[in-house]
């Protein structure tokens, strides 16, 4: 802490960023974008096939960790990438981990959605 007061201005202010920051990913990154395509089908699917509150509990947690982790990973490449522009191994390690990380979260994810939804779809056959 820098023992500044507490302040609910400024509390109310970082969330000003903190949506700035998610309006900024979804318009910058392409994979940002996937995620949003591939969330409203699972949101979509989720009220079709009338998903339980455990599900959708399940669900959300993926959608926000695919979202956050994509997040990690754009901040580590921005920063990464004003350090430098030069073939650098450390950089380069550090951005492979960062996207290592998103591929984990989506398997993970897509695996979770495959729980889901497939037996739901199957029953509708």
């Amino acid at each position: 802490m820098n023992g500044e007061k507490f302040s609910w201005k400024k509390r109310a202010k970082s969330f000003v960023y903190a949506f700035a920051g998610i309006l900024r990913l979804i318009k910058c990154e392409h994979n940002a974008r996937i995620h949003i395509v591939l969330t409203i089908c699972a949101i979509t699917l989720g009220i079709l096939l009338k998903i339980s509150p455990i599900e959708w509990i399940a669900i959300t947690l993926c959608i926000g960790g695919v979202f956050s982790a994509e997040a990690v990973n754009s901040s580590i490449e921005t920063l990464s990438d004003r350090v430098t522009t030069k073939n650098d191994e450390y950089i380069k390690q550090a951005k492979d981990y960062a996207s290592g990380a998103v591929l984990f979260i989506a398997i993970a994810a897509l695996i979770v959605g495959c729980i889901i939804f497939i037996p739901k779809l199957i029953d509708l056959l």
